[in-house]
């Protein structure tokens, strides 16, 4: 009881990184039992890695989740996306409000955390309406794919995939049972529609949908105002969207898609677009795209989704922020204005700060996965530079996105742990753990004399 206690009574950053690792253990227990594996099972690392990918809805595999898991066992991965989805905090806030237990302060504050901008006494509220939400679309994606699915695999095996695949969708894991992802179904219009639908409504945030849930309700009654969250997201969304899918389009003409009807460029283009900023899934091979192609999708997956959603990066209304900092010190304005409202100048250096912080530390884990791969001879054999390969890795891991070059399963036991430690802090949030190892209190600081330096 007194260890129970002092679990709630933790600093909020705390306790969902130590929610999450609590599940990648359970998880990774449950994947190595021999009911969850064919053949001759897996090893310990390698279900550690497919834990934590699942769990923090990353989707990089080293496995084949289709033919290397049992039933059993894509049901535990199954599990672990919803879990790592949702979040353990909003499913232990909802089950302590079902028992009628009392939910701590702390527990509230890590709530604010995860899943609001603004400060809330509806906590329950806004749960409730987050797990309804989720399970809701969720249920719409499987019913859409069961009907697509029905005639190929049967009924049975058809609902099957359909809420496996819906679910990987919404909580943007990307995780597929077919050893290709989504490549067969390039030229389907009615699932590319679904998957894109479901990764985009999971990739937008919760305070965004519970939003335009509010909108819905309330719009025909009385004027409702959106957040400037919420307009922010939904603007930066369809611009990355947009300008991702017109790049690669532009790019790719010459490429993988020469000789290719404009139809099967556009569906692929605006796929991949929206794919590779948070999802995992892919329709076409990683490995043969140029490289202008898959610059511009390391920058989608660095900013990846949104705040309070399922997905990682650095989120886009970072990347709002940025530009809107940039174009107000070009105009040398005081403050950053968005949508007529004026961004508080803490919120800006915290979003520099993560960017600055979040590319250290890819640059820090792509050092030590090419000094691993010196100190042990270890060697990628890839028509691509290792440094390419490992920058992707990195980033993708980091964005939680799931997208790779074909180095996972090559990866040493040194590169797999690095991954992990990696997705780990791509689904927690860098400014999390930077809460975690600083701590998250107001410091002022000392107050010195000015001195000016040159830049530039």
């Amino acid at each position: 009881m007194i260890f129970h206690h002092r679990i709630w009574k933790l600093n909020p950053a705390m306790l969902i990184l130590l929610s999450f690792l609590l599940v990648i253990f359970l998880g990774t227990v449950m994947l190595k039992i021999p009911a969850s594996t064919t053949a001759h099972g897996i090893s310990w690392i390698d279900a550690l890695f497919t834990s934590t990918s699942a769990v923090c809805v990353t989707g990089l595999i080293v496995v084949d989740t289709g033919t290397c898991f049992t039933g059993f066992g894509q049901c535990v991965i199954l599990m672990l996306i919803q879990v790592g989805g949702l979040g353990i905090m909003t499913i232990s806030v909802a089950l302590f409000h079902w028992l009628g237990r009392k939910i701590s302060f702390h527990q509230r504050r890590a709530m604010q955390d995860l899943f609001s901008s603004r400060p809330r006494e509806d906590i329950f509220n806004l749960v409730k309406s987050i797990i309804l939400m989720t399970l809701g679309v969720e249920f719409l994606g499987a019913v859409f794919l069961t009907i697509h699915w029905n005639q190929e695999f049967g009924f049975a095996k058809a609902v099957f995939q359909a809420v496996f695949h819906s679910v990987s969708a919404f909580c943007n894991a990307g995780f597929a049972l077919f050893p290709d992802s989504m490549m067969k179904y390039s030229d389907s219009y009615f699932l590319n529609t679904v998957i894109c639908s479901l990764i985009i409504i999971g990739g937008i945030g919760f305070p965004v949908l519970y939003d335009l849930q509010c909108w819905f309700r309330q719009h025909k009654i009385k004027r409702f105002r959106f957040s400037v969250q919420t307009k922010t997201v939904l603007l930066t969304t369809l611009v990355l969207i947009l300008a991702g899918a017109l790049f690669i389009y532009i790019i790719e003409r010459q490429g993988f898609m020469e000789d290719k009807p404009f139809s099967f460029r556009l569906l692929t283009s605006i796929f991949q677009s929206i794919t590779c900023r948070t999802a995992g899934f892919n329709t076409v091979d990683i490995g043969s795209l140029k490289e202008a192609t898959l610059i511009i999708m390391l920058f989608l997956m660095f900013f990846g989704a949104s705040p309070g959603s399922c997905g990682g990066g650095v989120k886009t209304t970072t990347l709002a922020l940025l530009v809107g900092f940039t174009l107000t010190g070009i105009r040398r304005k005081a403050r950053v204005n968005i949508f007529k409202k004026s961004i508080p100048a803490e919120t800006v250096d915290r979003s520099i700060t993560l960017v600055l912080v979040s590319i250290g530390i890819i640059g820090l884990i792509i050092f030590l996965l090419l000094m691993g791969d010196s100190i042990t001879g270890h060697e990628i054999h890839q028509s691509r530079d290792s440094f390419l390969l490992y920058l992707f890795e990195t980033v993708s891991a980091f964005g939680t996105v799931g997208l790779s070059m074909g180095v996972t399963q090559d990866l040493s036991m040194w590169g797999k742990i690095l991954i992990i430690i990696m997705m780990i802090i791509g689904r927690v949030g860098v400014l999390t753990f930077s809460y975690i190892i600083v701590g998250s209190g107001p410091t002022n600081g000392i107050e010195r004399s000015e001195e000016n330096i040159m830049i530039g």
